[in-house]
């Protein structure tokens, strides 16, 4: 199981030194996402910095974006990182794409299902001198002078993940994509119940077999080494875990779980302002179904228990405030046969 960490910084400066920390500690991969920051421009600064680590989005906002324009940012961080990028991309929720990113939204898995195949199609005119002719619904490409081809990337292309928590975007991901990121907000009967399913019916789709495709799951840890730093780290978790339940974007993990009626609940309080009220809803059932909860002793064991057999490559969110790539012994562990 491969291991990734956050190069999340507050100077994209910074990126340099933290990736190259996470590479030290034995870490496969480090990420940015879309935040305060751009999540790329980052990247570039990790790549110049690191020698094996592989650099992805996870996530860069597909729908504020053209594939044109993710095509040449793929190539070009491909370049930059010798062939260790991988273009992460999420759909983000219709009042961000609307409102912050002032772009459409319309049928995000039919849309982002046709961003993919449009950049793949800008790459194949690239690297195979393939006629640029995509014709969709959402996005047209048709015009590529030699002016503004780079050519074949001596590094190949990047791989495509997608983020994907309901049923018609993992199977978009299942269909078209190299790998699916799973949102830190789901459950192990979420994977079973829906997750996998999706996956099969994307598979099934495009005749392909899932040891073709990677699987990276983001997990909400709560750790210590002893019973306070357990319980801070339930407070921290608590409120992230009621964040996402707000959204109703994720109320598929919730109803898997009988819990739907809490996300309207939780909806209203956050337009209140009333984040401890949030945190005080998400009680002890709740927070260990969707995070993992263990001493660090055990944590390695238990992350293996839960993800092993579904995924290929992990992520520890810890956001109560201490850093996973400080935890070696728990990088050792993981990285063990």
């Amino acid at each position: 199981m491969k291991l990734d960490g956050s190069i999340l910084v507050d100077d994209p400066r910074d990126a340099g030194a933290r990736a190259q920390a996470l590479e030290a500690a034995g870490y496969d991969g480090g990420f940015t996402f879309e935040g305060p920051h751009d999540p790329f421009l980052p990247l570039v600064v990790a790549a110049e910095h690191t020698e094996r680590l592989e650099l992805a989005t996870a996530i860069a906002v597909a729908f504020a974006r053209n594939p044109m324009t993710l095509a040449n940012l793929g190539f070009d961080l491909q370049l930059l990182s010798r062939g260790r990028f991988i273009l992460g991309l999420g759909s983000q929720i219709r009042p961000h794409i609307e409102r912050r990113f002032s772009s459409p939204w319309s049928r995000p898995a039919a849309r982002m299902r046709e961003l993919v195949l449009a950049v793949r199609a800008i790459w194949n005119c690239w690297e195979r001198g393939e006629r640029l002719d995509f014709r969709g619904e959402f996005y047209t490409h048709t015009l590529m002078t030699p002016f503004f081809n780079p050519g074949p990337n001596p590094y190949g292309i990047p791989r495509i993940f997608l983020a994907g928590v309901g049923p018609r975007m993992t199977q978009v991901a299942g269909e078209v994509a190299d790998g699916l990121l799973v949102h830190p907000f789901h459950t192990p009967e979420f994977i079973e119940r829906v997750t996998d399913p999706a996956l099969a019916r994307g598979f099934a789709a495009a005749d392909r077999k899932r040891e073709e495709f990677e699987i990276s799951c983001q997990l909400i840890v709560v750790t210590g080494s002893d019973a306070s730093e357990l319980e801070l780290a339930r407070s921290g978790a608590r409120a992230q875990i009621a964040f996402y339940a707000s959204t109703p974007a994720y109320r598929p993990v919730l109803d898997c779980h009988q819990r739907g009626d809490l996300q309207p609940e939780l909806n209203a309080l956050s337009k209140r302002g009333a984040w401890g009220e949030m945190a005080a809803r998400i009680d002890d059932e709740l927070l260990e179904q969707i995070a993992l909860v263990a001493h660090r002793n055990e944590l390695a064991e238990k992350i293996r228990a839960r993800v092993g057999k579904f995924a290929d490559r992990v992520s520890l969110i810890a956001p109560y405030g201490p850093d996973p790539s400080g935890w070696p012994e728990v990088v050792r562990a993981l990285k063990q046969a």
